[in-house]
């Protein structure tokens, strides 16, 4: 089903307004967080809001977005701006996808499913963590016919059963790319969780660790080692999930055979900051990299993940699909990351503030809203399509 044009939104907002209906929630993408902290804990919103150590990297992958300029054609004959993308061979009605980001019911009582459902239903590509408070099998019932993908914390080698049974549920429940994060095999020094004291993977309750609750591998496993189910021993599964999908060391690039071998659709590897890294993807035979910095959440004192697209857009653009993740939260920023090469870009932090503010209705609103600000901002621009030569860097100017 065709999916309405973006801009019908700020149509629909301002004819409200004429019987003195205001939106209830803002349009504004800088204010989201501000009321999402409204009406979190100190716990939740720590957990979002959070970055690794003095909060350089999240700064940087903000002031990077600010290094560039958007510059106007003028006199372009063309309709709205078309949105549509192709990445593996499918269509995608708009390169947004919502990134990957677990335990969601601490943001609101129906977490992954009330921004699943949103995602489907505005035809947006929604990318289940494997840190997801909701098994992947009711996460893709409220997705229904939407473009999902599945996000994996990758278990060590000692793990391969339940890496296979991972990898077997989510394809079987029609998650159609499969997402590696490369950077979180332990969580980073976060120092908003730290003053806390708040792990919610380790707590004694299913947030966070609900995929590994619900996998028939690991409750076989630990019945074996522990003479009891999962719901007889909480906390202890909880650990033990967590330290399944935080095993603390990296994998190696020869590892990757074993995902290909148990996955017959794309592989995208999240978590890409060099050109190094990106031409061994090539090499190792997978499809697509995120270039991330986990929103700046793992490492401090890094480089702005928009600083280093460019460079790796150049390298292997031509070979392997590139999307971009990290810093962004509006239409301009999703411009910049398509004219630097990106052929989709993940936004994370914006929709968890949606979900908290308003749950599935608050998710709807962000991702409307970006697409909004996207669709007229490339339009004002004289970008009569994403997918053609009109926009690339000849769009942008280098202004810092």
């Amino acid at each position: 089903m065709a999916k309405p044009d973006p801009l019908t939104y700020s149509t629909e907002t301002f004819i409200a307004g004429l019987h003195d209906t205001k939106p209830p929630v803002t349009f504004d993408p800088l204010a989201w967080e501000a009321l999402a902290k409204e009406r979190l804990s100190a716990d939740s919103f720590g957990y979002v809001w959070g970055s690794a150590g003095t909060r350089q990297t999240d700064d940087n992958n903000r002031a990077a977005f600010k290094k560039w300029g958007i510059v106007p054609s003028r006199l372009v004959k063309a309709n709205f701006t078309n949105l549509k993308t192709t990445l593996f061979g499918d269509e995608y009605e708009y390169p947004l996808a919502l990134a990957p980001v677990g335990v969601q019911r601490i943001f609101h009582q129906e977490g992954e499913s009330a921004a699943a459902k949103a995602a489907g239903e505005e035809g947006v590509t929604f990318i289940l963590s494997t840190a997801t408070s909701t098994s992947l099998e009711n996460v893709a019932k409220a997705n229904r016919d939407g473009p999902r993908w599945y996000q994996l914390y990758w278990p060590s080698n000692e793990h391969h059963d339940i890496t296979a049974s991972l990898l077997k549920r989510a394809k079987e429940n029609g998650y159609k790319v499969l997402v590696v994060t490369l950077d979180t095999y332990m969580l980073g020094w976060r120092p908003s969780d730290l003053d806390n004291g708040y792990n919610p993977f380790l707590r004694n309750d299913n947030i966070g660790v609900e995929i590994g609750f619900s996998d028939p591998v690991f409750r076989k496993r630990f019945k074996e080692k522990h003479g009891a189910e999962v719901e007889e021993d909480v906390g202890k599964a909880a650990q033990e999930w967590a330290h399944t999908i935080f095993p603390g060391t990296s994998h190696g690039w020869e590892d990757i055979s074993f995902l290909k071998e148990h996955w017959d659709g794309p592989i995208v590897l999240k978590g890409i900051q060099t050109v190094a890294d990106a031409k061994r993807a090539i090499e190792v035979g997978v499809h697509g990299i995120v270039v991330s910095n986990h929103g700046g959440r793992q490492q401090d004192g890094g480089v702005g993940s928009l600083e280093v697209l460019p460079e790796i857009v150049d390298a292997v653009g031509q070979k392997i699909e590139v999307l971009f993740d990290s810093g962004v939260r509006c239409g301009a920023d999703i411009a910049k990351a398509l004219a630097l090469g990106a052929k989709m870009v993940l936004v994370g932090r914006p929709y968890v503030y949606g979900l908290a503010i308003s749950g599935q209705e608050g998710v709807r609103h962000v991702i409307r809203s970006l697409l909004g600000d996207l669709q007229l901002i490339l339009h004002l621009s004289g970008v009569p399509d994403i997918s053609s030569r009109k926009l690339n860097r000849e769009v942008l100017r280098r202004i810092l």
